[in-house]
């Protein structure tokens, strides 16, 4: 279903009882950003935001992809795996025989439908050009400010349009753009991503690089623009597949050279000059829960803004998990698994994303495994699709298990693993976010092999039979080891030998060390697979909060721990326990020479206000704010650790 413009999509939003309207003055500097965390985190994704009075001319609209239901909205379908099995169903069209003029003749029609997807420039202006502001000023847009220690206010949901200098060809991205002045922002493209290339490329032609950048329309051309495409493939075909109908462009008024959606709410036009100094973007709360601290990037020079009459602009926040973002990415996982699977891995069945992950740090896969090191073959193909270079966590299960059930999921897979052979280590890039890497972009990555082994993937050294879990193992260490803040043992009552253990770290080598001495003491320790260790402030009985700080502060190939010893209940066996290091890594003692960032929080202030407005604000009964439960887990009030 292609919505018509990016009002129809709020009232349907509003129709199916899934947006609120909030007549109340709010303040888009941390006031706007503080409510949506509440009311994203307060189960199912809350409702759609719509901030009615913020100062400015026009309303603003939040957490409008939140939910599933209403990514589902934005999709125009009944469930996300609708699209996947469209998808998927269009690839076995494509691909089938087509041997006589009946088979032929029956294909035309998809050969139309396809045509009709295809995006096309219309003469004459859009609705997105109605009204042209005499002067470019960014400052008269509500743009939002999301967390204390942002550099600034930024421009959260902007569809990005570049073209390569030499093909034309056209990409739409996603990239935050922090306001400077009121016709400056920066343009923080990593270097992975496509619109950096085509920089790259102007920057050789040593020519000026029009951009032009759309916010609200259809709710499709924001998800389009996240979506992970090949680099030559137009998202806005993406986008017509979707809405099953064409996307309508205009050229822009100031640089003719640029296309965007007529039913766009806002267009900023501009140019990114190719040899000008850079500027020094951020700290930003980003997707990851932590702030992404200060770097250069180029300055977006505005040269013409334009708007729809009645425009309502779009924002999203992102930080501490879950968020709006988390719905986003799930669409993704669910949209790209066909062509996964039709193109390039086919054995994989499903995939799975948990929102702890933060997308990239977590991905859990199932395959059809028919033979010996199936497992190591879907995961080198898996780290050279796409985006999926930057995964940093790969953990893969077969057919035996439903991989949606964690519990399940997780008993299955250390049923099934070794933890001396069946963890497989490596490196290459990663997201220039993840700020466990000892460089920026480039760290460790790892594959649990989960899945059942045949014979020639056992070690029998290693075989110990089923374990023997013994109680108040998590009492013994706690006792044995002062540093030892706290110890999660619940997985033990589930058959998951793992377990979760808070430290405080205070010398050089110190979680090794750790490992190794619980390894060789602890009563009961040889039930035990892996141990997961986490800094002192976490408590590893919340086990979401615990596993999103430790997925997003370990790199594997530099953080862990194997710990091998012969069995002391089996002879002539190996015991094996894994340990992996994801507390924080200072200087002084992990020689880690980067930055640590923090933790993304409200401020004091901002919490006071909102919950002095609440019972105005008309959006149910009081949400206390999200950040309190994180306080202490932060390290001084700064974007950096000191």
């Amino acid at each position: 279903m292609a919505y018509r413009n990016q009002q129809e999509f709020i009232q349907a939003l509003e129709k199916a009882g899934e947006l609120v309207r909030i007549r109340t003055f709010v303040n888009p500097r941390l006031e706007i950003a503080e409510i949506t965390d509440r009311i994203s985190k307060s189960g199912q994704g809350g409702k759609a935001l719509l901030f009615e009075n913020t100062g400015y001319e026009f309303p603003v609209l939040m957490n409008a992809y939140g939910s599933e239901k209403r990514m589902s909205m934005a999709l125009g379908v009944d469930h996300l795996d609708q699209v996947s099995t469209e998808i998927e169903n269009l690839f076995k069209s494509l691909s089938a025989p087509k041997e006589s003029i009946i088979d032929k003749l029956k294909f035309l029609p998809k050969l139309g439908q396809f045509a009709s997807w295809m995006p096309a420039v219309k003469n004459g202006r859009g609705e997105c050009q109605e009204v042209v502001m005499s002067e470019p000023d960014l400052t008269k847009l509500p743009i939002i400010t999301c967390w204390p220690k942002d550099g600034g206010p930024f421009v959260t949901l902007p569809i990005i349009h570049t073209k390569d200098p030499n093909t034309h060809t056209r990409n739409v991205g996603m990239y935050r753009m922090q306001l400077f002045s009121p016709i400056l922002t920066g343009m923080h493209w990593h270097k992975h991503k496509v619109s950096a290339k085509h920089f790259s490329e102007y920057k050789k032609l040593n020519k000026r690089m029009p951009v032009a950048v759309a916010l609200g329309g259809d709710p499709i051309y924001a998800y389009s623009a996240t979506a992970p495409l090949p680099e030559n493939v137009d998202e806005y075909m993406l986008a017509g597949f979707l809405r099953k109908r064409k996307v309508e462009l205009v050229k822009c008024i100031s640089q003719p050279d640029m296309e965007v959606p007529a039913d766009a709410d806002f267009i900023i036009e501009g140019y990114v000059e190719p040899d000008e100094e850079l500027i020094l973007e951020g700290p930003f709360g980003d997707h990851t829960g932590y702030y992404s601290l200060p770097d250069w990037y180029p300055r977006f020079h505005v040269t013409a803004i334009t708007h729809r009459k009645n425009a309502v602009y779009p924002a999203t926040i992102v930080g501490i998990p879950p968020q709006e973002d988390a719905w986003l990415g799930k669409a993704t996982e669910r949209i790209f698994l066909a062509p996964i699977k039709m193109t390039m891995i086919p054995e994989i069945i499903d995939m799975e994303m948990p929102v702890e992950g933060v997308f990239h740090n977590l991905v859990i896969t199932q395959i059809q495994k028919d033979y010996a090191g199936q497992g190591q073959k879907v995961m080198n193909a898996m780290w050279g699709a796409g985006q999926m270079m930057f995964n940093k966590i790969l953990v893969l299960a077969d057919r035996g298990v439903q991989i949606k059930d964690y519990p399940k999921l997780a008993k299955y897979v250390f049923d099934n693993l070794n933890p001396a052979t069946d963890i497989y280590f490596s490196q290459g890039p990663m997201d220039v976010l993840d700020h466990s890497c000892s460089k920026l972009g480039f760290g460790g990555k790892m594959c649990i092999d989960g899945t059942r082994k045949f014979e020639e993937e056992k070690v029998e050294k290693y075989e110990l039979g089923l374990p023997v879990y013994q109680t108040g193992i998590g009492d013994r260490i706690k006792n044995a080891f002062f540093e030892v803040k706290e110890v999660n043992s619940s997985l033990i009552s589930i058959a998951i030998p793992c377990l979760l253990i808070s430290v405080e770290k205070n010398r050089v080598g110190h979680v090794r060390e750790l490992h190794e001495a619980i390894c060789r003491s602890v009563s009961g320790i040889e039930a035990i697979k892996m141990i997961l260790y986490v800094e002192s402030t976490i408590d590893p009985n919340d086990l979401a909060t615990a596993l999103w700080r430790f997925c997003n502060n370990l790199d594997p190939k530099r953080d862990h721990i194997v710990f091998e010893a012969p069995s002391s209940i089996q002879p002539l066996k190996t015991f094996s326990c894994i340990g992996f290091d994801g507390t924080r890594k200072t200087k002084q003692f992990d020689n880690f020479q980067r930055d640590w960032p923090n933790i993304i929080v409200a401020d004091d202030e901002t919490i006071r206000s909102v919950d002095e407005k609440w019972n105005q604000l008309a959006i149910g009964p009081f949400i206390s704010s999200p950040s309190l439960k994180f306080k202490k887990q932060m390290y001084g009030e700064e974007a950096v650790v000191n």
